[in-house]
């Protein structure tokens, strides 16, 4: 696992993902917020290593880098699932490659 992670985070920072300051996965209702970033770098999840695929319809599955009131962001515009069968450790991914992209916060939206 260790491995991979690595592995995708060098993958992100060639692409020109470095620093970010927040990391936000858009969740049902909130996916929007995507128009407020002034974007610099969008990749399909699809295009990076190691990267699990959304399943589910309305998640376009995509990583998002840009601006957002000021800060660095990189945000997960549609996200994986346990439901879909994914194990945790995948379902998890991304939020370690975050970390070690230089996250020090994460914002999580959720639909109740």
């Amino acid at each position: 696992m260790w491995n991979k992670v690595q592995e995708t985070v060098k993958f992100l920072q060639n692409k020109g993902m470095t620093s970010p300051d927040y990391g936000i996965i858009l969740g049902t209702g909130l996916g929007n917020l995507v128009e407020k970033i002034n974007i610099d770098i969008t990749i399909p999840y699809a295009e990076i290593p190691n990267f699990p695929v959304s399943t589910v319809a309305g998640h376009s599955g995509e990583l998002i880098f840009g601006k957002l009131g000021g800060k660095t962001v990189i945000a997960m515009k549609g996200r994986f699932h346990f439901y879909e069968g994914y194990p945790m450790d995948k379902v998890t991914f991304p939020v370690r490659v975050m970390k070690l992209l230089g996250i020090e916060k994460l914002v999580l939206s959720i639909k109740l």
